[in-house]
């Protein structure tokens, strides 16, 4: 069969299947979930090492994905009672009772990238099948058996034929199978997460045939340094945030936006924490610093690297490449002219750019086209969020990384890093729809 052909075939099995699993009781479809997360810590050391083996990941990378990929089914599981959404809303007129409720909208695609193959494959899937919708997971052509890994677990916990089906496909048909999931009619609703640019075609077909779609795109994420920050706390944070999984997250920190009076400082430290790192074989335990996916993003990183350099960055640390290793790597004196201050990187690669006082500091975070994750670091929380609040980014988080995710939370961006989000009750309002229901109990007089 084509993969044009099975791509139909997916989002058909996923409508016949519909009608049974959003009838099915709540606690029977939480209980399924709950069995499955229980599946992926059983199969933990497994799926990691395929993480490492398509992705190059490390495998403590593995591990945490498939920790919180199981964390996000079982809050998933919790969460299936869509009913208790209910809402009675007071009517005007009399003897009309009205409710808003919320109701499963039918198949879903779930587009999952590389990356966080485990993570980002079970977030495609876990809130829309939990609130009884169907889901067709199209995975990456970068870990296909990853997410295949995914797809076995939730049909080994009990999920029956088309409530989750996978698939896949060459890169050269990726564009073919997504015009096809998406302009399939059951079709009712698609999350992508992936580049800008692919994002943009993805929105692009769903509006053609208006569909709904759930976006989670790249970033340029600053963390902002304020004068009087704990440069021991926000080193430790830039450091977690630039370099885990060689920066290719994309909440990953690539900008360091720092009151001028304690970069230099900061930077000093940086650099000894960035030649801490182990860089190594990714199937060893103790290696935190893996190779990059493949030579696309090694020529990205080494261009955005070689650029800055022309044109008058300074390398405080790293820069060297060997393979797809690129060694975690720290520069200053960036300026708007270079490719490293505007594109999104991808890789273990972040600038330092000094500022004077907290309203550059705010105008510099700002300046990129991106929006997704940021970081303010300052002694006083108030003036923290003060700033956090004027960041133009769907997150912020004080004193912290900018990498974080928890299953609870509303997680995604603005400008273009996308629309909509995941996590919490956020994806309630993506993946159910609302509807306004009325009983007249007594006779009504019209008008005519």
């Amino acid at each position: 069969m084509s993969a044009h052909g099975e791509a139909r075939a997916a989002v058909e099995a996923a409508e016949g299947a519909f009608p049974g699993w959003s009838s099915m009781a709540p606690a029977a479809r939480g209980g399924l979930l709950q069995r499955a997360s229980e599946l992926l810590l059983e199969r933990q050391q497994e799926i990691a090492a395929l993480v490492t083996e398509e992705t190059g990941g490390t495998f403590g990378w593995g591990m945490f994905n498939v920790q919180l990929g199981a964390g996000m089914l079982a809050y998933s599981a919790s969460q299936a009672d869509v009913e208790a959404e209910e809402q009675e809303i007071p009517s005007h007129i009399p003897g009309k009772r009205a409710k808003a409720v919320r109701q499963p909208v039918g198949v879903v695609v779930g587009i999952a990238p590389w990356n966080a193959p485990v993570i980002l494959g079970v977030r495609a899937v876990a809130a829309p099948l939990a609130y009884g919708n169907t889901v067709v997971l199209k995975a990456s052509e970068q870990c296909p058996r990853t997410h295949t890994a995914i797809v076995e677990a939730l049909r080994d916990a009990g999920l029956s034929e088309g409530v989750i089906s996978l698939v896949t496909n060459d890169p050269k048909d990726a564009a073919e199978v997504v015009e096809e999931l998406i302009a399939h009619p059951a079709v009712q609703r698609i999350s992508f997460t992936g580049s800008t640019r692919v994002g943009r075609i993805v929105a692009e077909t769903a509006a053609r045939h208006l569909k709904r779609v759930l976006l989670e795109l790249g970033g340029k994420t600053p963390l902002v340094v304020l004068a009087d920050a704990d440069l021991e706390r926000a080193v430790a944070a830039a450091n977690f945030g630039s370099f885990m999984h060689q920066g290719q997250i994309c909440m990953s920190t690539e900008r360091i936006v720092i009151d001028r009076s304690v970069a230099e400082e900061f930077a000093h430290k940086r650099c000894e924490r960035a030649n801490s790192l182990k860089v190594g074989d990714p199937r060893e335990q103790d290696t935190q610093i893996g190779p990059l996916v493949n030579e696309e993003a090694l020529e990205r990183v080494t261009e955005h690297f070689e650029d800055a350099v022309a044109k008058g960055a300074k390398v405080i640390t790293g820069g060297k490449a060997q393979g797809l290793y690129f060694q975690p790597t720290v520069l200053t004196d960036v300026t708007p002219e270079m490719l490293v201050y505007s594109e999104e990187s991808f890789g273990p690669i972040v600038s330092i750019v000094p500022v004077d006082g907290v309203d550059e500091a705010v105008r510099v975070a700002n300046d990129t086209e991106y929006g997704l994750s940021s970081a303010v670091f300052s002694r006083d929380v108030d003036t923290a969020m003060s700033v956090a609040r004027r960041l133009q980014t769907g997150m912020c988080h004080i004193n912290d990384a900018t990498v974080n995710d928890e299953p609870q939370m509303p997680f995604g961006g603005v400008k273009h890093s996308g629309w909509g989000r995941f996590g919490g009750k956020a994806a309630l309002e993506e993946f159910t729809e609302l509807r306004w229901i009325t009983i007249q109990d007594s006779p009504r007089q019209y008008p005519i």
